[in-house]
């Protein structure tokens, strides 16, 4: 990937301090590297990824490769959603991303969602390589579409592939594929649901953020999917069918993953998109003294 790659960023320590030391970029991808973010006092970059038109035309690709030092600290994040434009034919649009994380290093990857127009073909393909003391977030989601335009579920087709590897052994292997079928269309199988999310958590420095996520979620999903009680007589109860459980506007669940449970991945489905915005700044807030900022806060 590397001869054909439309982005190339590397983060090394600096005088001691976490630095970008390249930044490459051509069509359709552009690359803004803020000099300010957060505090002084914080050690982290961030980069925002966009492209040209805020969208991928049919046949593009956008490919990237990142390269995050020991010790040093990343964010890659977008300034809004991705989108992805109606397919001519059978072109995809894809975006390729392949990155190294080092020692110690951390790496932000926290964008905004992927929104496929009407008709759109997209493949997204994600490989990460870490370390034994790597630290990792991948915030992985995509929508129905422009459904406040009745665009819902409307795409063609979707992949998203997300691997991790230690060396050669994978630790985190996902694909996720959406695609119109010939008996039940997507917007039939997904109901009311519009937002689908996955967040990835990996590695010592976010242990604890895992830990409280889990019983967050576990907590939450405990109380939504409890069947609700009815009151009245048992001559009432009988006579009448169990009350359905309501489908709550948000569904997660959580589970890790590696041999000593050093990642976790929870995964996400719900109704609006102002729903998994407010609970990924909830459960990432925690990344903030890392990264100078708490990821989403202006969404």
């Amino acid at each position: 990937m590397a001869e054909a790659a439309t982005g190339a960023v590397r983060v090394e320590k600096v005088r001691g301090r976490s630095a970008l030391t390249r930044c490459f970029a051509r069509y359709p991808l552009k690359l803004i590297a803020p000099s300010k973010v957060g505090p002084a006092s914080c050690d982290a970059v961030w980069l925002y990824a966009l492209t040209y038109g805020g969208g991928i035309v049919s046949g593009d690709t956008i490919s990237c490769t990142v390269s995050v030092g020991d010790g040093c600290t990343a964010a890659i994040t977008t300034q809004a959603s991705t989108k992805v434009y109606k397919a001519v034919g059978s072109k995809c649009s894809e975006q390729l991303l392949e990155a190294r994380v080092g020692e110690d290093a951390l790496l932000a990857v926290i964008p905004d969602p992927v929104t496929c127009f009407s008709t759109a073909r997209y493949h997204q393909k994600q490989v990460f390589q870490v370390s034994a003391n790597s630290n990792l977030v991948v915030v992985d989601w995509f929508t129905s579409g422009r459904y406040e335009c009745g665009e819902k579920w409307d795409f063609s087709f979707y992949k998203s592939v997300n691997h991790i590897f230690l060396g050669d052994h994978p630790l985190f292997i996902d694909s996720v594929l959406l695609e119109q079928g010939s008996n039940w269309s997507l917007a039939e199988q997904m109901q009311e649901y519009n937002v689908i999310a996955m967040v990835v958590l990996l590695g010592p420095k976010l242990k604890s953020m895992q830990e409280l996520m889990q019983a967050e979620v576990r907590k939450l999903m405990s109380g939504q999917l409890r069947p609700p009680t009815s009151g009245g007589s048992l001559y009432t109860m009988r006579s009448q069918p169990p009350p359905r459980p309501q489908r709550p506007p948000l569904i997660a669940s959580c589970s890790p993953f590696g041999r000593t449970g050093t990642g976790m991945v929870a995964r996400v489905a719900a109704v609006s998109t102002e729903l998994v915005y407010s609970f990924l700044r909830h459960h990432l807030a925690a990344l903030e003294p890392f990264l100078g900022a708490s990821p989403y806060a202006a969404s």
